[in-house]
């Protein structure tokens, strides 16, 4: 394999929300684009389609041209890279001839990008690929219908769904397929706002879902965000959300969710990825930044509304999760706000 060349940006600010699309050949044209075109039109105002608070990029496994399953060629924008700091890497398969037997070398790729916790993305029959480096293995996955039977035959670890336009499972989501829209706006209002996600499916003349029902009259689904069909694991995080300003400590949640502390994280961890501690504090801290973005408060008061210890306890960790200080963040804000006004 080619070294790969990382993909370097001649201008900041950093975007809110970056994704890397690795497109196999013979790649299912609908759900790529169904994708792009959400973060197109999240990533800057009105149509002038700039890369600001959205940025991605267009890969393929040799660096050369690929051919959708629908004859349109696409070149790649950058050399395959996955050391970069994606938010999300999108495995965009098609046709399954191009996908039963992916090489090795990718599949290692994968495993590293899932050790590093960055979220998997799989697009109609990329599955494949994300079961054949056994990222699948005990976990939900949404497929295609007309691949059910040979995927059950070949992942018989994996959970194989079918009628759920998504699903998010232990850092993997999986989609079937379709324009992915739902899963773009989802990511979109999670990394943008909720102002961006509704211009999104206003721009794409899609209507928003219906408000949900209260859980006790309906059962909870499998592609709302952060929810998850472990019971326990969706308890714990509702328990999370309503004390971010003065968390417990974690054996306390543990006797709250009526398991030991270690089973405790023994369960997040299977259905989410990470423990119970750093779901935890990446909740508080993706709250945190939601102030800093919606609010002039001092850093000081931030990290009091969002439980940490003081200013700059909240100050080391946002650096290590963000990879920028509040205050580098803040200012990269401003720009952007300039940036779109211009």
């Amino acid at each position: 394999m080619q070294q790969p060349i990382a993909a370097e940006y001649d201008t900041e600010p950093k975007p809110d929300l970056t994704v890397g699309f690795l497109l196999m050949n013979r790649f299912t044209l609908a759900s790529v684009a169904g994708l792009v075109e959400s973060l197109r039109f999240a990533a800057d105002e009105s149509f002038s389609s700039r890369q600001i608070f959205c940025r991605w990029e267009w890969m393929t496994c040799d660096n050369q041209p690929v051919t959708a399953s629908c004859g349109l060629p696409v070149s790649p924008t950058a050399a395959l890279d996955f050391t970069q700091r994606w938010d999300y890497f999108v495995i965009a398969g098609g046709l399954l001839e191009e996908t039963r037997q992916p090489p090795e070398w990718l599949l290692q790729a994968l495993r590293e990008l899932h050790a590093r916790n960055v979220p998997i993305i799989t697009l109609c029959s990329g599955a494949f690929v994300a079961g054949n480096a056994g990222l699948l293995d005990g976990r939900h996955c949404a497929i295609h219908f007309t691949t059910r039977d040979e995927f059950r035959l070949r992942f018989p670890k994996a959970i194989p769904v079918i009628d759920k336009a998504y699903i998010k499972d232990g850092g993997i989501i999986s989609c079937p397929g379709g324009t992915a829209i739902d899963l773009a706006a989802d990511l979109i209002r999670q990394h943008c706002g909720l102002v961006r996600s509704q211009k999104v499916l206003k721009y794409l003349l899609v209507e928003e879902p219906a408000a949900p029902v209260k859980k006790t009259q309906q059962k909870v689904t499998l592609n709302e965000p952060d929810v998850y069909e472990n019971e326990l694991v969706s308890k714990v995080i509702e328990f999370m959300k309503h004390h971010l300003d003065s968390p417990v400590p974690l054996a306390k949640v543990a006797e709250f969710a009526g398991v030991t502390f270690r089973q405790l994280n023994l369960i997040f961890t299977q259905c989410t990825g990470y423990s119970a501690a750093v779901y935890w504090r990446r909740m508080r801290l993706e709250q945190a930044r939601k102030l800093m973005t919606d609010s002039s408060n001092s850093i000081n008061a931030i990290a009091v509304a969002t439980g940490f210890a003081d200013a700059s306890h909240l100050i080391a960790w946002f650096r290590k999760h963000y990879g920028e200080t509040p205050s580098s963040f803040r200012k990269r804000r401003r720009e952007v706000e300039r940036l779109v006004k211009e």
